[in-house]
């Protein structure tokens, strides 16, 4: 995905779609109402019977826990999970053999075991959106739109919990209603710290908690784009591995810029100049526009700025096609992956594309 520039502008939180289910027209309480803006996913008190998650699918939850991203969270053994092992194996030290041996296993449990999922009642805050249920195709419709949100309170707690609407209705049943004060079983990927990052005129707080990533991270001191591997690997000041995530990167009409190449900034929740004369796959005919901020954006949440006019490394709105799909010469990855990133680099961190 190239990118033009960016214009300030506020990404809207205001409005709902998403009614409380429960209450049928009751007031709130006191208690309720303070918790009126709420994102904090609670533990539910059910009697729902235990959730016996199979190994890979616990293996995913514990990678992403500990940096090593698996890419969507949905239980199969694809290329992110098995790239996400190797990852986790290299940096342990252990033999990269990309399969779920004994040694990985116990590694993987370090600082403790925790369930693959947990039952959560969705908080109040986070079920009224704002949402788009009619989300245009367009981009001309999506320039019309105040901000690019999530089409329904079913993707943005996918978003949440770093998986698919598919596997949350797996995990729980097609019958199971969605809405502030319901239980609901998702992976357990924890809340964050509430952010605090000073002004912060974009909403920028927001977005992490909303996709539970803490601000504080390991600081990079390089990144590495593997074209073969197909991840974003990230080195700390030791040329150590920390921390590795799954991306898409580049075609045969726009190549991966192979090469060294330096951040130039981060743009967290920006604005998308859309110029169709830059997209080999749309007509120039169409009308340049300017699409507002949101995670349905074509970049995401972020867009983390390289040297190398028009290219960058940014967010997408369809995380299932990490991996599997091609870019327009950038490198794409999950919303809540390139939030991750936002969060470990700065101006000057170098940012080294190979094959």
């Amino acid at each position: 995905m190239k990118f033009i520039t960016i214009i300030p502008c506020l990404l809207l939180v205001a409005g709902c779609n998403a009614p409380d289910q429960d209450r049928s027209g009751e007031p709130p309480t006191t208690a309720e109402a303070a918790d009126a803006d709420s994102l904090r996913f609670a533990d539910a008190d059910t009697d729902a019977p235990p959730f016996a998650a199979p190994p890979v699918f616990r293996a995913q939850v514990r990678l992403d826990r500990l940096g090593f991203s698996p890419g969507v969270i949905d239980g199969k053994e694809g290329e992110s999970y098995v790239a996400a092992l190797r990852g986790f194996q290299k940096a342990r030290g252990l033999e990269e053999s990309g399969e779920l041996d004994p040694a990985t296993e116990r590694a993987l449990q370090e600082g403790g075991e925790a369930p693959a999922t947990r039952m959560v009642v969705i908080p109040a805050g986070f079920a009224k959106g704002p949402f788009v249920p009619a989300f245009p195709k367009d981009a001309a419709d999506q320039a019309k739109l105040p901000a690019l949100g999530y089409r329904n309170l079913t993707e943005a707690l996918a978003e949440r919990f770093h998986t698919t609407p598919e596997v949350l209705v797996a995990l729980n049943s097609p019958s199971t209603l969605v809405g502030a004060g319901r239980p609901f079983r998702v992976p357990n990927i924890p809340d964050v710290d509430v952010p605090v990052m000073g002004e912060d005129p974009r909403g920028w707080n927001g977005t992490l908690e909303r996709l539970g990533v803490a601000p504080k991270q390991i600081a990079a001191a390089k990144i590495v784009v593997d074209k073969s591997e197909g991840v974003l690997k990230v080195y700390d000041e030791a040329d150590k591995l920390v921390a590795q995530f799954p991306a898409t990167m580049g075609s045969r009409h726009d190549p991966l810029p192979i090469g060294t190449w330096k951040i130039k900034g981060v743009s967290r929740n920006p604005d998308f100049h859309y110029n169709p004369e830059l997209f080999w796959d749309v007509s120039d005919s169409k009308e340049a526009v300017v699409l507002q901020p949101g995670p349905n954006s074509p970049v995401g949440v972020v867009w983390i700025d390289l040297n190398k006019p028009h290219y960058g490394i940014h967010g997408t709105s369809e995380p299932h096609t990490i991996g599997r799909a091609e870019s327009h010469g950038c490198v794409r990855l999950t919303n809540w992956d390139a939030a991750r990133v936002a969060q470990m680099v700065k101006p000057g961190t170098p940012a080294i594309f190979q094959n």
